[in-house]
This record gives structure tokens, C-alpha cells and sequence, in this order.
């Protein structure tokens, strides 16, 4: 059940800065629990965790398992990729995990700009 809000948490930290991106998915996860309306936008280095296998190569002490929290967003809410930033890293449609659509930077906006809508970026 959500609620009349929604949450747009775009990720462009990855590995190259655990402790933002787990910041990221945890925030994303915490709103759908909580009965939010969740989408989450993985850009620049966050990218990579479209494509399968990439989410359980990450491990950052005391953080929930981010394999675990992305299975629970794309279950429980919406996950994008960014187009450009997945043509950057040669990521095709098709080689994202299912579930996961890629849209561009006018979808983006679209969200965020929606009424009642919460937007954070990490």
C-alpha cells in the first residue's frame, strides 16, 4: 500500500563510494517499507548495478546486503537507468536485470517535477 507521496532517489556513487551508494539504497528501501511510492534512478557509477551479479559483488560493513535491497525495489517499486550513462558503460537494453527500464534525463524530470514528489540524490 503507498501513500499519496512518492521518492525519487537518483544513485550515482557505486563502488567508487560505498558508503553514499549504500546511503542511497538504504533510504530508497527504508521509504518502500515504510509504504512509500519508491523510484530509484541508477546513474554514473551506479550503472553498473543494472546488469546481474554486480549488486552482490558490492559489500560494505554494517549495510544491509544492496543485492537484497535493489531485489526489494524492483519488487516493491520502480528502478531506472539511465540511458546515456549505460551507452557510457556499454550496457544494452536487454543486459539489465529484469525489471529495471532504461529512460533518460526527460523522464527524470518528469518525475521529480510530479506533485508530491521528494526527490534526493547521492
Amino acid at each position: 500500500m503507498s501513500t499519496s507521496k512518492k521518492l525519487v532517489v537518483k544513485v550515482m556513487a557505486g563502488a567508487n563510494d560505498p558508503e553514499r551508494c549504500a546511503q542511497a539504497f538504504t533510504v530508497a528501501s527504508a521509504a518502500l517499507a515504510s509504504g512509500a511510492d519508491v523510484s530509484l534512478w541508477l546513474t554514473g557509477d551506479a550503472a553498473w548495478f543494472a546488469v546481474a551479479g554486480k549488486a552482490e559483488e558490492f559489500v560494505l560493513p554494517h549495510s544491509a546486503p544492496l543485492a537484497d535491497m535493489l531485489a526489494a525495489i524492483i519488487a516493491g517499486g520502480k528502478v531506472t537507468l539511465c540511458t546515456q550513462c549505460a551507452v557510457r558503460r556499454g550496457i544494452k537494453d536487454g543486459d539489465q536485470i529484469n525489471g529495471i527500464v532504461i529512460a533518460g534525463a526527460a523522464s527524470f524530470v518528469e518525475e521529480i517535477l510530479a506533485p508530491d514528489v521528494q526527490a534526493l540524490i547521492y
